[in-house]
């Protein structure tokens, strides 16, 4: 059981600086503070639920402006770590003539200053609802260490762990190295987010429901597949149910998929567990809100829904 009166979601991940393309020349682009756990963590605090967020910056201005940003959206900041040699990493992400998003190009200058599994506080296990990770901390061995120590300290203080497979192959040696890693982590975890053509990859399949099958060894408790416009396909404890979407005009579809998910975790936070499948139902339908609200504006964390336009 998920006590819901524990004081925040906790987040491990990169704080990133998304260069986004201002249209689909992808000839210009626009700076935003971003990366998939920034978003995740953000859009948590927007909705009203409390984020800790364990990341490493630096002294430069650009690490400066990811504190302030990061602060100015609620987000607790007490477990980050401060290196002053630290640079932030960036992604240039270019523009479809569908308005998707390609993440094109990584910038990242210090790979090899990480939060370090010394810098962990138990405090912030301690007082965490749910730990919340993604495979962006994965690539990088120091990272891919502390991320194992993360999820072991959840698992000790009981903490529940969610998983956003979030594949970004340009940042991996190979497919095989890649999907080796992330599955490694997939049998302690008890919500699972991914898309279908994460899915896809990571079990090497061509269908939802093979995929799905091949999942099933792990007996995990959700799993969340999204697939853009037609909502999400959700298994819970081993049966599919789809939950839909209302139709929107996407714009851009950046960081929907954060704020689908950021919104499922705000649910838990402040409600706990759900007990049925219909609450479960429940959470999921208001994560798909949160994702088509997402997509359309341009941007990622620019676009994170605030709760008051849930309520609108």
């Amino acid at each position: 059981m998920i006590d819901a009166n524990k004081k925040h979601v906790l987040i491990y991940g990169d704080a990133f600086v998304d260069y986004i393309a201002e249209d689909q020349s992808n000839s210009t682009f626009t700076t935003f503070l971003g990366g998939a756990t920034v978003n995740v963590a953000a859009g948590i605090s927007r909705l009203g639920a409390s984020s800790a967020f364990i990341t490493v910056t630096g002294d430069d201005e650009t690490s400066q402006f990811v504190r302030n940003e990061l602060r100015k959206e609620g987000v607790d900041l007490t477990f980050a770590k401060l290196e002053n040699d630290k640079r932030v990493s960036g992604v240039y992400v270019h523009l479809t003539d569908d308005n998707d998003r390609i993440f094109h190009t990584y910038i990242d200058e210090t790979p090899d200053i990480q939060v370090e599994t010394t810098d962990l506080s138990i405090e912030a296990f301690q007082d965490a609802s749910v730990l919340h990770i993604c495979s962006g901390t994965m690539f990088h061995l120091t990272a891919l260490q502390t991320t194992r120590e993360a999820v072991r300290l959840a698992n000790k203080f009981g903490v529940p762990l969610s998983l956003d497979a979030n594949i970004r192959p340009l940042r991996w040696e190979n497919e095989a190295l890649c999907r080796e890693t992330i599955m490694s982590f997939v049998e302690n975890t008890n919500l699972l987010k991914l898309t279908e053509e994460e899915l896809f990859f990571l079990t090497e399949t061509d269908t939802l429901k093979d995929g799905i099958l091949k999942l099933a060894p792990y007996r995990i408790p959700v799993i969340l597949v999204t697939a853009g416009e037609l909502g999400t396909f959700a298994v819970i404890d081993g049966s599919i149910t789809h939950v839909g979407v209302e139709p929107i005009i996407a714009v851009d579809t950046t960081g929907a998929g954060d704020a689908f998910i950021a919104g499922i975790l705000r649910q838990i936070q402040l409600k706990g567990k759900p007990k049925t499948r219909d609450e479960w139902i429940d959470y999921i339908s208001f994560g798909n809100k949160l994702g088509a609200l997402c997509a359309t504006k341009s941007g990622a964390l620019s676009a994170m829904p605030r709760l008051e336009e849930i309520d609108e």
